[in-house]
């Protein structure tokens, strides 16, 4: 019988490694985890933790905007406070996830893997380890936006790493990551300019609610620019002059490549060993196998339908840990996985699309929130909120935009997931008054 070094070898750190390796490692099952660079990967480290952290200032200003006058004085955005803050919050997250895969039995290995068969992974061209098990985790990165000067622009760490904000910025693309950080940019001072892609910003999302935070970050000075088909990027002194149109020019301080993000499977050796990709991520069977039998994929990375989010790929990492020790032979069974954009307000949805209830014409509750007496406690006046209900009259998906709209759509998510009818719903009592209890009553 074969001997290798591991059991079970990653390849990538972030949590669709560390969610299901760590307790796979404390049954006993000789983990190894390779990682190149901080421990962790983008979540914690240049995703999520550090987005909300620089969002939260923002949340705090539009709420003392909303009761001016019960609150007095002016609230501003200090954005070097905010960046310093950002880095406090993130900056012992590495090592202490580090520190719990190692506690578990993990071997943490540093270097660029490539692999050479499909058992043995290079790292940094010296040393080889080899695992009964593999699994690609290895995550995405920013997309860069190809014209002439895309090397002027610059990526979302870039930018929340920022000790100065610039007084112009230019965002390219209209997707999650330009409409939070339009959001952030300009709450704390910024004069902002989003050059679209198209003529939708945030397509996934149900379009009348994108267009109310739309329209509130354009009252707050936002410029949207739809179909700017941005044609080249060029340094004129201190400024770059972005090209765009037909001929037109913008002359900013800064530019934000947020035109998405691609797939890390370049340069791995996945050709070496058969394993099949696209450009959409690495292909996998509904047990997370890639075409090669004892090589999984976990993640971001993956080619697939589900929302490439953290959730997701926690998720994914999980369900792999239980396949690894016999807990679980069946396929993937994806719960309902929530989405939101963190601007201001929220937009968040679950379960079946507006759109989709519409076509089978489910029954849809509309709900707007200045009409409910706790959303006006903190005087929110932004929001409706649309749960749709299957034939027997089960909640089967729910989309809102509002302050708490992230909270409202998490609270939902027991009705969604385990299909709770009238009965079972009622012997749900949320704590009162919370954003739960108002988003229960809906039902």
């Amino acid at each position: 019988m074969t001997k290798y070094d591991y059991d079970v070898l990653y390849l990538g750190s972030g949590h669709a490694t560390f969610d299901g390796a760590i307790p796979l490692a404390a049954t006993g099952v000789k983990v190894g985890v390779i990682e190149s660079g901080l421990i962790g990967g983008t979540c914690p480290n240049r995703g999520c933790n550090a987005k909300i952290t620089l969002d939260q200032p923002v949340v705090l200003t539009r709420l003392a905007e909303r009761l001016n006058g019960v609150v007095n004085g002016d609230l501003t955005v200090d954005w070097s406070a905010n960046v310093a803050n950002k880095q406090a919050v993130i900056d012992g997250l590495p090592k202490m996830i580090a520190g719990l895969m190692t506690q578990s039995g993990i071997t943490l290995l540093n270097g660029n893997g490539v692999l050479i068969d499909n058992h043995t992974i290079e790292i940094n061209g010296q040393q080889r380890v080899t695992g009964d098990k593999i699994v690609l985790s290895m995550g995405q990165r920013p997309n860069h936006i190809d014209v002439p000067g895309t090397e002027i622009a610059h990526d979302s760490t870039d930018f929340m790493n920022l000790k100065e904000l610039p007084k112009h910025l230019a965002i390219l693309g209209s997707g999650y990551i330009s409409m939070e950080f339009a959001t952030i940019a300009n709450a704390a001072g910024s004069d902002v300019t989003v050059l679209m892609h198209g003529d939708t910003a945030l397509r996934q999302f149900y379009q009348p609610f994108v267009k109310q935070v739309v329209d509130d970050l354009s009252t707050r000075g936002v410029q949207f620019v739809p179909q700017a088909n941005v044609s080249g990027l060029e340094e004129n002194g201190d400024q770059v002059i972005v090209t765009y149109g037909d001929d037109e020019a913008l002359a900013v301080d800064y530019v934000l490549d947020a035109t998405g993000r691609i797939p890390n499977v370049e340069n791995l050796g996945l050709e070496t060993v058969g394993v099949d990709y696209t450009e959409k991520g690495i292909t996998v069977n509904d047990h997370l196998q890639t075409s090669v039998d004892n090589i999984y994929a976990s993640g971001d990375v993956i080619d697939k339908t589900q929302p490439k989010l953290t959730p997701t790929a926690i998720f994914e990492s999980k369900y792999l840990s239980s396949v690894f020790q016999g807990k679980e032979v069946g396929p993937i069974n994806y719960p309902v996985i929530p989405s939101v954009v963190f601007t201001s307000p929220r937009i968040a949805k679950a379960g079946v699309t507006v759109e989709y209830a519409e076509q089978k014409d489910c029954k849809i509750v509309r709900n707007h929130i200045a009409d409910d007496w706790y959303r006006q406690v903190d005087k929110q006046t932004i929001g409706d909120s649309f749960l749709m209900f299957d034939d027997d009259q089960k909640l089967v998906g729910a989309t809102e935009v509002s302050e708490k709209a992230d909270d409202a759509i998490n609270t939902l998510l027991p009705a969604l997931e385990f299909h709770l009818d009238a009965k079972q719903i009622g012997r749900i009592v949320p704590l009162f008054p919370s954003i739960g209890a108002s988003a229960w009553e809906k039902l």
